[in-house]
């Protein structure tokens, strides 16, 4: 268990990377040329800050978890 909760806690955070990154790049090029594609541009922004948050909830539960074991094994 205490495997899984740890490859998860890496798969989250980056997760939470690339949102981020997916996050900053729409806002850069929002703010090159702010009337292109300022729908996509939007939505872009949208699904990388859902993304960010559910990849934020694996991170929780996988910390959670391991708290869970540790206090187990203690």
């Amino acid at each position: 268990m205490q495997a899984h909760s740890i490859s998860s806690m890496a798969i989250g955070a980056a997760g939470m990377l690339g949102a981020q990154t997916r996050f900053d790049n729409s806002a850069r090029r929002t703010a090159t040329a702010p009337l292109d594609n300022l729908a996509e541009e939007t939505v872009e922004r949208i699904q990388a800050k859902t993304a960010f948050s559910a990849n934020a909830a694996v991170v929780r539960t996988a910390d959670d978890m391991t708290g869970t074991l540790l206090d187990i094994l203690a």
